[in-house]
């Protein structure tokens, strides 16, 4: 089995995988409070598996893919309240990914996948690549495995929408990941059932920042009852299957297109 890990590797072997043109996938996610039965590492641990398997799905199938550890400092101020979480400012965040994605271009790498397991950084994410693309060599392509795989890992919850925070989804993930981590010994009085609409939402369609506390009273959103490793592994292979078509898919990394033409009313476009 091709090794993903990139600090599992030698400098030489990466020099070779930017060479050949690899993509690199490099995964951010958290620090925080998961609940009284989930490890603050959630997010991170998370993130760390799928990015994995992606890249080996797309090694096997004939794209070089790589992993950079994962970037477990990310946006989670909501979280503070609870307590073991542990955050960075925007502009901290924004610096942190700036540089890595430099050090990455730096060494020849040209596909980067920046692929997200928190929430809290989506948008921040999105912005990054809205700074860095125009001036970048490299395609930069923002990902949230969540959102990417979308109803091919939700279709598996019984009891809430879609992955949740430290609800069903999650636990069932983490059972498989890290089961000596799960307190499962009282997960029927954990349930929280959350109101999105009193979050993050104001009015009609407007946005409004609040603290998680405001919709839970022990961390969780959702419900981790019936939670199983059997439904997480088939939820991780979703979301390690549905990174692994993004990176596979041609234009996903194609260039873009110009369709200006010379210019308009005589005037060439510079």
């Amino acid at each position: 089995m091709q090794e993903v890990d990139w600090s599992h590797l030698k400098a030489h072997e990466l020099r070779a995988l930017a060479a050949s043109n690899a993509v690199v996938i490099l995964p951010i996610a958290s620090i925080e409070q998961h609940g009284p039965h989930l490890p603050v590492m959630t997010d991170t641990r998370l993130g760390q598996e799928i990015a994995h398997r992606a890249a080996r799905k797309a090694c096997a199938a004939g794209r070089p893919t790589v992993v950079t550890p994962v970037v477990w400092s990310g946006l989670s101020e909501h979280h503070m309240p609870f307590g073991g979480t542990l955050t960075l400012s925007h502009s901290t965040f924004r610096l942190v990914l700036k540089d890595l994605i430099e050090s990455l271009t730096r060494h020849g790498f040209r596909d980067i996948l920046i692929s997200n397991s928190h929430g809290g950084n989506q948008v921040a994410m999105q912005q990054i690549c809205d700074e860095l693309a125009p001036t970048s060599p490299a395609v930069l392509v923002a990902t949230t495995y969540v959102s990417e795989a979308g109803e091919s890992l939700s279709q598996y919850c019984e009891d809430q929408p879609g992955v949740m925070h430290a609800g069903e989804a999650e636990t069932s993930m983490m059972m498989v990941c890290e089961p000596d981590l799960v307190d499962s010994s009282d997960l029927g009085s954990l349930t929280q059932a959350m109101d999105g609409a009193k979050f993050l939402k104001a009015g009609k369609a407007s946005y409004r920042w609040r603290p998680f506390p405001h919709v839970t009273g022990n961390g969780i959103a959702g419900n981790p009852t019936r939670s199983t490793p059997e439904k997480g592994e088939k939820m991780i292979e979703a979301g390690a299957e549905a990174l692994a078509a993004l990176i596979l898919d041609a234009d996903t990394w194609a260039d873009t297109r110009d369709l200006r033409g010379e210019g308009t009313q005589g005037v060439p476009f510079r």
